[in-house]
This record gives C-alpha cells, structure tokens and sequence, in this order.
C-alpha cells in the first residue's frame, strides 16, 4: 500500500486503541458506580470473556470475506488485465492477449450463467426456503461468489497471456493482494474487538 495510505491507517489504528482503552475505563467506572446493564472489562467476567473468547470474535465471517476480497484484487492487479486499459490505446494488443482475453470474458460469461442458473430459476439451489433472494444462501455469499469469480477470470486470463507459466506463479500472485493489504488485517482486528467489546460492555 502506498506510504500515505498507510499513515491515515496507523493513524485509525492508533484511534481504535485509544477507544479500547477509553472503553475499558469507562466500562470499569460505571460498574462500580452501579449503572445498571454495564459490565465491567475488568471484572473476572470480563478478563475471561475477551481471553477466552477473543479467537473465536476475530474468526468472524467478516475475516473470510476480506481474505478473499483481497486475494482477488491482488490477482486482478497482478494478472495483467489492468494492463489493456493503461497502456497506449493506440499499442495493438498482441494476438496472445487478445486470444486471453477473449478466452477470459468467455469464462466471465459462463460463470455468470452458471450463478444466474443457481439463483434465478424458480427452486434454484441458492434461493432461500420460501424462494426469496435476500436473505438466502446466495446473499450471504455474495462476496465469496464475486470474489472467486474474478480471481477464476484473473488466473485465466494471466495463464492465457503467458505472465503466469506455473503453479508457483499463481500462488504468487493469490498471495500479492494479502501481503499489499496486510494493514487492513491488523485494522480488522482492532476494529472487531472494539465493536465486540462494546457490545460485551453494554449488552
């Protein structure tokens, strides 16, 4: 991520914490004093529900989508489709990048058929039980769906062009978008357990 990127989220991380902390004052002052529906984060209670519990609020599937999220954005980027809008428009796309091209949007086409057949279809597999979109299966998968589905074209078409010629190349470039958005993993995590322990304070 670029420098400036960075610094606002250093700046965000340094906010969560102060927040954190500021909670588990507060969260401390106002059991003591009694306030009714306020638990304490330093309780027994407390220290043993964010130490026990800590690893399973992280493991959210909130972790899973943004995994994902990143590994397709790092194999877009990295894959060469991004090059076919920022090169000289007047460059004549070699015919390998054109055959990989269409071989990808091909691939798109097909995969959006296939997810189209799972969703629209009258009992298709994604719908819920009483037939309806949101909320079913397909709506709380909607961003592993998308995210595959671009990854799939990515791949392809990087394999295609020939600027992946093995499997470690692919794996490469799946682990791109982790290690250049690494910071948001760590922002995530701030993030849940501020969110987790102010639900735990005032639940």
């Amino acid at each position: 991520m670029k420098t400036e990127s960075v610094r606002g989220l250093g700046v965000v991380l340094f906010s969560l914490l102060i927040a954190e902390l500021a909670l588990i004052l507060l969260s401390w002052i106002l059991s003591a004093a009694g306030v009714e529906g306020v638990r304490s984060l330093l309780s027994g209670e407390g220290v043993r529900w964010f130490v026990g519990d800590f690893a399973r609020m992280v493991a959210s599937p909130l972790l899973a989508w943004l995994l994902l999220s990143m590994m397709a954005v790092g194999a877009f980027l990295r894959s060469g489709l991004t090059s076919l809008w920022h090169e000289d428009r007047s460059r004549i796309l070699s015919y390998r990048d054109r055959t990989a091209f269409r071989v990808s949007l091909v691939l798109l086409v097909a995969y959006v058929a296939a997810i189209l057949l799972l969703t629209v279809v009258p009992h298709a597999v994604l719908l819920s039980a009483s037939g309806s979109l949101f909320p079913s299966p397909f709506s709380r998968s909607i961003i592993p769906i998308v995210a595959f589905g671009l990854t799939l074209v990515s791949i392809t078409f990087g394999m295609m062009s020939g600027r992946m010629q093995s499997l470690s190349d692919v794996l490469e470039v799946l682990s791109y978008g982790i290690r250049r958005y690494a910071p948001l993993l760590v922002l995530y995590v701030f993030c849940i357990m501020l969110y987790q322990s102010l639900r735990f304070v005032f639940s």
